[in-house]
């Protein structure tokens, strides 16, 4: 993949952000692989005086991140791009999400959203969309409870607020692409998802100003921080997307 250097986000704050990328610790000891299209969504609460966001603890037994704090997410699926949806994502961010990227669609950015709508139903057992009174044609899978309790996939409700590329050699490499939606779009609610046995052990709604004082990998540390400009800057689809790579050793900070 290439860069287009002319869009690197020159700002103070831009490039704080990315010198802490820079200079967090990394083994990039391993195999070069190439990164996977990923996705994953960050759930907010509004409802409050502080915004909060949903985080969930892996398990501590787990060889990839045991313990962190993260974001349900994870790599996209063709069973994704093949449930339906009751509303498209928003044209703008459309074109953020086919950016920069080597075989660009629409097919492929509204799979990118389902892919985060079907990790947080996978890992939280939250069901976002909206409740209809016939149940919505589902490919299988986790996507099959969509449909036993009628709710339909809504994209509209989708934001999309951050990428970033894994570092060269390491263990495992994601393209990923972070969205938010509000909780008050949860439809539904599967029971018994989370707990010690399951990818994720506790869920925890935590301000977004405080959630990076929790255990969480650098990325997803700065992606709060992204999550909370965007908050305050009103969430709208035309504001520019961060994106996040490595070259040459050093971390940019790319605006979409």
């Amino acid at each position: 993949m290439t860069h287009d250097t002319s869009t690197h986000d020159t700002s103070h704050l831009g490039r704080l952000w990315a010198e802490r990328m820079t200079k967090a610790e990394r083994d990039q000891s391993y195999p070069d692989s190439e990164p996977r299209d990923a996705a994953t969504l960050m759930l907010i609460d509004r409802s409050g005086d502080v915004p909060r966001v949903l985080l969930g603890r892996r398990h501590q037994g787990h060889a990839f991140m045991p313990g962190k704090f993260v974001f349900p997410g994870g790599r996209i699926e063709a069973i994704d791009g093949q449930m339906s949806s009751v509303s498209d994502i928003d044209p703008e961010m459309e074109k953020k999400l086919t950016a920069r990227v080597a075989h660009p669609g629409p097919r492929f950015a509204r799979a990118l959203a389902l892919t985060a709508i079907r990790e947080l139903a996978e890992e939280t057992g939250l069901l976002l969309g909206v409740k209809r009174d016939e149940p919505p044609p589902a490919p299988g899978g986790i996507w099959a409870a969509f449909a036993e309790a009628r709710v339909h996939p809504d994209l509209a409700q989708i934001h999309f607020i951050a990428r970033a590329v894994t570092p060269p050699r390491r263990p495992r490499r994601f393209d990923t692409r972070f969205f938010t939606a509000d909780a008050s779009g949860v439809a539904h609610r599967i029971d018994g998802v989370v707990g010690p046995d399951s990818e994720l052990v506790e869920l925890a709604w935590v301000p977004i100003a405080e959630a990076a004082r929790l255990d969480v990998p650098t990325i997803t540390g700065i992606v709060l921080e992204e999550l909370l400009a965007r908050v305050r800057a009103g969430m709208d689809h035309s504001l520019p997307v961060p994106f996040y790579f490595m070259e040459g050793q050093r971390f940019y900070r790319e605006l979409l």
